[in-house]
């Protein structure tokens, strides 16, 4: 079996620089490599990464497997993979800073700030839907990422090496297409509403989304690994691992011998958009979910949410986050993201007052849902965070 270097594995940081180990971090760090091991010798996949924020400011942090299988490389802790969707946290959370200055707000119409593009009247819903619908999932709006005409499109804009979809370009796969249901009046997870949010946030505030993004959040917070990934070539990027009959047309390894990615990331933007380690991914939940990520009140803003569905009402989602509102562990609040190559996943647990975040650099088995893989390393995980709490003292 593939095992990862214990030198790299066993690292604990804390939110401040400079912080050092001491007896009972270096022990939490053994366990938390113990565990992602044992997933790793039991499910095969190629590599992964872990991260526990706990809530006296302590990082634990292990990896296991391999970032690169042709090239033998080692996973390590502060290997970056794809975040996917769970860029959308970061998305939301720029919206609640804008709002918070007066510049949007969630009550606006989207047409009052992209009435103006030729191509918004052929959008569904483009006269009714809110800001705060498009946050929430709420607009009634396709996703072009599952559709075949995009699928298709993509790849064979992969094949042939061409530029990422602009987010114009992209929108246009649902433009006169049916609403799936009337704006505010149900919930269906879209890609598309939150390129749409991105144009919003560009357009009400006259700047890019990375540069907010980057001077709201990424500087202030600390998180040095977390970068846009709207270039091919992602300095220290795990490979990602793709099943062969992948939709996309993808061969199953998504970048060459160089480093550098087969298909073009900046297609994401604010459907997801940035490149992370599991370390940073945990300190960003750490600090969004426990009202730090900003200076003035949001909490209630972000946890304003909707149902995804009447069988499911303990589900709901927020201002880009998954409520799980009734679980044994207490309210869950986090995100999961996909993207081909990459699975990840972010979660508070907010009784307990820890932050769990892993990557994996495959999706195989886990687009298709063929594997229980996340779910059932989501649970050891929380169980060993909570575990931690307490031993640490730290649970109220």
């Amino acid at each position: 079996m593939m095992r990862h270097d214990v030198r790299a594995a066993c690292v604990a940081v804390g939110f401040a620089a400079g912080s050092i180990l001491g007896t009972a971090a270096l022990a939490e760090s053994a366990e938390l490599q113990d565990l992602l091991s044992k997933f790793q010798e039991s499910y095969g996949f190629p590599g992964a990464t872990a991260a526990i924020a706990l809530p006296d400011g302590e990082i634990v942090t292990a990896a296991t497997g391999l970032a690169d299988v042709e090239a033998n490389r080692p996973m390590a802790p502060d290997t970056p993979m794809l975040a996917a969707s769970i860029g959308k946290s970061f998305v939301a959370a720029t919206v609640l800073s804008l709002e918070s200055e007066g510049v949007v707000s969630r009550a606006d119409l989207v047409s009052d700030h992209l009435g103006g593009f030729d191509w918004f009247a052929r959008l569904p819903n483009h006269a009714t839907m809110t800001v705060g619908d498009l946050l929430r999932h709420g607009a009634g709006l396709p996703d072009h990422v599952h559709l075949e005409s995009f699928q298709i499109e993509m790849a064979g804009r992969m094949g042939s090496g061409a530029a990422a979809f602009t987010p114009e370009e992209a929108i246009a796969f649902i433009l006169d297409a049916d609403p799936l249901f009337e704006a505010g009046a149900g919930w269906a997870y879209t890609d598309t509403g939150y390129l749409l949010l991105g144009l919003v946030i560009e357009a009400a505030s006259g700047r890019s989304y990375y540069d907010l993004v980057s001077e709201r959040f990424l500087d202030p917070l600390g998180l040095a690994d977390t970068r846009p990934s709207n270039i091919r070539m992602l300095d220290g990027l795990a490979a990602g691992y793709v099943a062969e009959d992948n939709p996309f047309g993808l061969p199953p390894r998504t970048m060459d011998a160089q480093g550098t990615l087969l298909w073009d990331p900046a297609m994401e933007w604010t459907g997801g958009g940035l490149v992370s380690t599991s370390s940073d991914l945990s300190a960003w939940g750490q600090a969004l979910f426990t009202g730090r990520a900003m200076d003035v009140p949001y909490l209630d803003r972000l946890l304003d949410s909707v149902s995804v569905s009447p069988d499911a009402p303990d589900i709901l989602y927020g201002a880009g986050v998954a409520i799980y509102s009734q679980t044994s562990r207490g309210p869950v609040y986090g995100h999961g993201g996909w993207i081909p190559g990459y699975v990840s996943s972010l979660r508070h647990y907010a009784d307990h007052g820890v932050t769990v975040a892993f990557q994996i650099n495959t999706d195989v088995g886990i687009a298709d849902d063929s594997t229980d893989l996340v779910p059932a390393l989501e649970a050891a995980l929380a169980d060993l965070a909570v575990a931690m709490a307490g031993a640490d003292g730290s649970e109220e």
